[in-house]
């Protein structure tokens, strides 16, 4: 629900009246999440300020029964090139605790484990306020403000940066900056629905940085609207500069995101209070302390004797590593700029939900302490909690929380789930079995929820449950960037079984045509042949798998395998004495399998 105030901006001469219009955002994870309503029923969506339009997953269309009109689509350039997404309309759309009726969404996009993206048409309604750290967003209708300093929030003598932005227009509606990489000139997209901030490859490389370049790593591949995945790598570039502000040997991911030189993230959101004035054409920031990019690793810079961690300085100041470290703490240890300690529960889960995105689960946990006193009915905070605790290794005060919730709340579907995997981690497989199936029966069966379903039953070794989940799961996510990786998971489970070959095998091939060169999907595929007795073409499948990664132990011995049942005994033996000493376990490993060595 939005709350309505009226404030002066403060320092002004004049009349500058701000009207502001709060709404909650919860982080989840690097995600910022809005709760909104889909002809009465509760939806949760991305807060995408990159997105030019709204859209909904076609699972989640299929979930709330909206038909997309398919003699209407839209073709929308990502990261990961072009997809073609269709339209449809939603009769009633509440948000911001208003009905708003026949609202249109476009109907692509992968599943984040949200029913899809609030974007720009939504957005762009009035200069708005992103203060993700807080849990908020503010939207504001300003009054001859034309030349007024809007980051109200500010405290008296507090710096802040005030930087140009591009006119935004209806069919051209994206937050765009300029900012300085290595000294080099960047075009900068504002984008809330990017997890974390990357750079362009070309732009990297203009800015001195390439693949194969010293210290440069390669990263997990990303992802866009389409099915494709993107390479990327993360290199240390020495200097970013935006607005006022400067930070120095920044790791950063770079990789091909079409023609744009920089996005910054929900990293970028989440260490900055930000306020996109597009009635001024301007930006204005400040800092909210801690690293601005790559948390995890940052904050173990941070306690590293010989590491600087990515904090911005003063452009024209460059404080010593312990001064850094000292603000840094400083800054994370009061609330964010502008705001105070509060006694509203919702208020400091949100908070809470903002450190844990930032991998400070300390003051994460302290918040969710005081919002557990405060709503001890509330299961939601007990649930969050309990993922604090698990993350720190805090195992039985975990699942103690866990228990809360679920005797709060009987049918919490993630409750449960989490339940699962500690039993699962106690070797209770039986027991976590219960939880799963519960979740099974409680979850729509369009849910984001059913592959990581089905990755909990396999570990809990039910592969026909496991099988049943993929089944529901790849119905309605025909066009999902991780399809190939549920195609494959099914595959696996087939073979490991023995059972219904015929069909592994196309499920194989199915994830081979869609991500070539997987050594998972080849590995698994040289699987299958060697079930159906096969043994050259798994030997092939082998020979793929173990040159896009030499180091796969289970592959090479398998080909060894292989080797050995079709009469090259010699070669097979080579094979699994080489795999036994990169992995004495492997043996093991693929008697659970039912992969035995063949006798001479």
């Amino acid at each position: 629900m939005g709350l309505l105030l009226q404030i002066p901006a403060p320092g002004i001469a004049g009349q500058c009246k701000i009207q502001l219009l709060e709404v909650p955002v919860t982080m989840n994870g690097l995600h910022p999440t809005i709760t909104a309503q889909i002809n009465g029923k509760d939806a949760l969506f991305t807060l995408d300020s990159g997105a030019f339009f709204s859209s909904i997953t076609p699972a989640a269309a299929a979930q709330y029964q909206l038909r997309p009109d398919s003699t209407r689509r839209q073709d929308i350039i990502g990261a990961d090139g072009p997809t073609t997404m269709k339209i449809a309309t939603v009769s009633t759309f509440t948000i911001f605790n208003l009905q708003v009726p026949r609202v249109e969404f476009l109907v692509g996009g992968n599943d984040s484990g949200t029913a899809g993206l609030l974007g720009q048409n939504v957005l762009r309604i009035a200069d708005i306020e992103y203060d993700l750290a807080q849990g908020a967003v503010r939207f504001l209708k300003t009054t001859d403000c034309k030349k007024a300093n809007l980051a109200y929030w500010a405290k008296p003598g507090e710096s802040y940066s005030l930087m140009d932005i591009e006119m935004a227009t209806p069919t051209e509606p994206h937050t765009i900056g300029a900012a300085y990489l290595n000294g080099v000139k960047m075009r900068v997209w504002f984008d809330t629905g990017a997890t974390t901030s990357i750079v362009g490859l070309r732009a990297a490389e203009r800015a001195g940085i390439k693949p194969g370049g010293p210290g440069v790593e390669e990263a997990e591949a990303g992802a866009g609207m389409g099915r494709n995945r993107v390479k990327t790598w993360i290199g240390t570039f020495p200097s970013f500069k935006i607005g006022d502000e400067e930070i120095h040997n920044a790791r950063l991911r770079f990789g091909y995101i079409g023609g744009i030189d920089m996005l910054l993230g929900a990293d970028f959101f989440l260490s900055h209070h930000v306020l996109v004035a597009s009635s001024q054409s301007k930006l204005y920031f400040t800092y909210n302390g801690g690293p601005v990019f790559n948390y995890a690793a940052a904050l173990a810079r941070a306690k590293s004797e010989t590491s600087t961690p990515e904090t911005p300085t003063s452009s024209t100041d460059t404080p010593t590593a312990d001064a850094i470290t000292s603000d840094a703490s400083k800054e994370n240890s009061a609330p964010a700029p502008g705001q105070s300690d509060t006694a509203d529960a919702p208020a400091l889960a949100r908070r809470a939900a903002g450190y844990a995105a930032r991998h400070d689960y300390e003051h994460a946990l302290q918040d969710y302490n005081r919002a557990c006193e405060l709503a001890p009915k509330e299961a939601t905070y007990f649930y969050q909690r309990a993922l604090i605790q698990l993350n720190s290794n805090r195992m039985e005060a975990g699942a103690a929380d866990i228990e809360t919730a679920l005797n709060l709340n009987p049918g919490y579907i993630d409750a449960h789930f989490v339940r699962a995997e500690i039993k699962l981690r106690q070797h209770a497989p039986a027991e976590a079995v219960k939880d799963l199936a519960t979740v099974d029966q409680l979850a729509a069966k369009e849910a984001a929820i059913r592959r990581p379903l089905a990755g909990l039953f396999e570990d809990a070794n039910d592969r026909k449950a496991a099988i049943a989940q993929l089944n529901l799961w790849i119905a309605h996510h025909t066009e999902d960037v991780n399809l190939p990786d549920a195609l494959n998971s099914r595959c696996w489970d087939r073979a490991v079984l023995n059972e219904a070959l015929d069909q592994a095998l196309d499920d194989c091939n199915a994830a081979v045509r869609l991500r070539r060169n997987s050594q998972p999907v080849l590995d698994s595929r040289g699987f299958v042949h060697l079930r159906r007795k096969e043994f050259d073409k798994a030997i092939a499948d082998y020979d793929a798998a173990l040159h896009a990664d030499p180091k796969a132990a289970f592959s090479l011995y398998c080909r060894g395998v292989a080797k050995s049942l079709a009469g090259k005994g010699q070669d097979g033996s080579k094979d699994m004495s080489a795999a036994i000493a990169q992995d004495p376990h492997v043996v093991e490993q693929a008697k659970l399998y039912g992969i035995d060595v063949p006798r001479p």
